[in-house]
């Protein structure tokens, strides 16, 4: 037995990204932890990932989002790693490394993702809302917004990786 597993029960996830363009939020984080994650499916519609977040394992099934990108249905549940280990195996290709930084600005937390290996070079800061209109304190190491670009999704990332883009995209 490999102890309580939990599940999260909020099933709608709000949330805005952002690029980063300074360095700044790495001296206001107050952790940071390595993320492994493959996909065991990257259809928009029903997206399966498998998460390997420091000494923690999850299964995420995420959903189509709304129009403007902030919204979408979240499923995710903590899985043993061992578990999860075996997953990343049979997962398809295109692994995600990140290292995520966690920075409280005002009452939330901002989630800072600097991407590694295929992806490296690239840095996005994502915070969930309890609604899309809800005001947040905003550093100013935030850039343009890309909520709701689907290049960024970590699926997509998985696919066609920060090093290949042509930057005129």
């Amino acid at each position: 037995m490999h102890g309580k597993i939990n599940t999260v029960a909020n099933m709608i996830e709000i949330e805005r990204k952002f690029l980063v363009i300074s360095d700044t939020y790495k001296s206001e984080a107050t952790k940071s932890t390595l993320i492994v994650q493959g996909f065991l499916n990257t259809d928009p519609e029903r997206t399966v990932r498998v998460r390997i977040k420091g000494n923690q394992a999850f299964i995420t099934v995420k959903g189509i989002g709304n129009t403007s990108g902030t919204t979408r249905f979240e499923w995710e549940k903590e899985i043993p790693a061992d578990e999860a280990e075996a997953l990343i195996k049979i997962c398809e290709k295109g692994l995600i490394e990140k290292t995520r930084y966690e920075v409280i600005s005002g009452n939330h937390t901002i989630e800072v993702d600097e991407f590694l290996g295929e992806n490296k070079g690239l840095t996005i800061a994502e915070i969930e809302l309890n609604n899309e209109n809800e005001a947040f304190d905003k550093p100013n190491w935030l850039g343009e917004e890309v909520t709701g670009d689907e290049r960024y999704y970590n699926s997509r990332l998985s696919k066609n990786p920060f090093e290949n883009w042509d930057y005129n995209q």
